[in-house]
């Protein structure tokens, strides 16, 4: 990916929002989603824009946006998987259209302006259909701390240094910011009075950073780590929520089952990684007591520029915070870029048996921590599963969620140089089902 014109910090939209200072949808941004409205609920794509969406297919319609029929009938799909199936020569080219039109220099605004809705009235949808979701575990830091949280005396994998770890997870759980995470049950462990399934005591949040899979590759077919960017159309948020007390119990020996499938959260805006070419940064470097990387998992190119630099920032709000008039409580702040594997080597590991990836499929990091224990991407590293409760500024403390708590993520770029671009938030809220509720 290369730098152009849709990155030049000096360039401004006639949208008047997406000028302010701190927003996350800058015309350098441009990311895509899906959304309805209250009039309308059929599914359209639509850029964010400061804080209004831009309709892609009525600008089509008004003959606004020049771009080929294979584009022109993918932005008219209920979902972006047509558009990601089409590579990302297409998505540039839509993208400097994009820019273009809604730049300053673009001399009849007011026409497209009447394709543009505020965001507040729309209703925002999973961006892709999602075939697969694939959840990795790749930071350091993470994988040390939550081994010894979960099991005392636990070390990291042996062979966390040596691969990207991954597991299948659940594709029909996978839900937009915005829906609400219904407490689940399970087992949680042995029971003399028999197997119990009880309410989730101790509920966490996972800050993570997803990719979604562009064109794809045919079975059979690996796909080399310096074609792997080629793959990726583009990056949202991800909360995988999880069940400790049942993923400690239920884990061994094949790993996160229901602890896991119950609910991911997904953000609704997909910002492209052409949209990201300034904050590609190369990845930390490897001590020289650690493993060789296999020669399929690095390059000249991918140590040049195989990370990308996103700051991440977790909020908590409590039900008492909400009464009080409280604003949410800043919990951590990870990095991404010091990831032990990037995005670019989980794909490329992901495909190396052959595996078919197809348009729309979701890989996501998992949880992302920093080196600090303040900076922990989940509750199971910062409060060493639950005994070591995180006290909260209003005087609550949680060794884990609780009903009525609201989890918001969000991620943001930064570059001195370059416009700042954001993720949006990816968010829920705790909520009893619907049998613990009461009268």
């Amino acid at each position: 990916m290369q730098l152009n014109q849709t990155h030049d910090p000096d360039r401004r939209s006639w949208v008047d929002s997406a000028n302010r200072p701190g927003t996350d949808f800058p015309l350098q941004n441009l990311p895509l989603g899906v959304y309805a409205t209250r009039d309308n609920s059929a599914p359209r794509i639509g850029v964010a824009i400061g804080d209004c969406v831009l309709d892609l297919a009525a600008t089509r319609d008004r003959g606004l946006l020049d771009v080929d029929d294979a584009t022109a009938n993918a932005i008219r799909e209920p979902r972006l998987n047509a558009l990601m199936a089409l590579g990302q020569g297409a998505s540039s080219r839509l993208r400097r259209a994009v820019f273009e039109l809604l730049s300053t220099r673009n001399p009849t605004p007011a026409r497209a302006g009447e394709c543009l809705l505020p965001m507040s009235d729309a209703r925002m949808q999973l961006p892709a259909a999602v075939g697969d979701f694939t959840d990795f575990y790749t930071s350091v830091h993470h994988a040390t701390r939550a081994a010894r949280a979960m099991r005392p005396g636990g070390e990291l994998a042996p062979n966390f240094r040596h691969l990207p770890i991954a597991y299948h997870g659940r594709a029909s759980s996978l839900v937009v910011s915005g829906t609400d995470c219904v407490r689940p049950s399970g087992q949680t462990g042995p029971d003399a009075a028999g197997a119990v399934y009880r309410p989730s005591a101790a509920l966490d949040f996972e800050a993570e950073i997803a990719c979604f899979v562009g064109p794809g590759n045919a079975l059979g077919v690996p796909v080399a780590l310096d074609e792997s960017a080629s793959q990726v159309y583009g990056l949202c948020l991800v909360n995988d929520w999880s069940a400790r007390d049942m993923q400690r119990w239920e884990a061994l020996p094949l790993g996160p089952f229901l602890a896991k499938s119950f609910m991911t959260s997904v953000s609704p805006w997909v910002v492209t990684l052409e949209a990201l070419a300034p904050f590609r940064t190369a990845p930390p470097a490897r001590a020289a007591d650690e493993p060789a990387i296999s020669p399929a998992l690095t390059s000249a190119s991918h140590a040049a520029d195989g990370a990308i630099r996103i700051q991440l920032q977790v909020s908590l709000s409590t039900a008492a915070m909400r009464r009080q008039g409280r604003a949410a409580e800043v919990i951590a702040r990870p990095g991404f870029a010091d990831q032990y594997w990037t995005l670019f080597q989980m794909l490329t590991h992901h495909a190396s048996n052959g595996c078919n990836l197809r348009p729309g499929d979701l890989i996501s990091s998992g949880t992302v921590s920093g080196a600090d224990v303040v900076d922990s991407g989940c509750l199971l590293e910062r409060t060493a599963n639950g005994t070591m409760p995180l006290r909260l500024e209003n005087g609550e403390s949680r060794g884990y969620l609780e009903d009525g708590d609201v989890l918001a993520l969000r991620g943001r770029c930064e570059r001195e140089g370059y416009a700042g671009i954001g993720f949006g938030v990816c968010e829920g809220e705790i909520v009893p089902r619907a049998t613990d509720r009461g009268p």
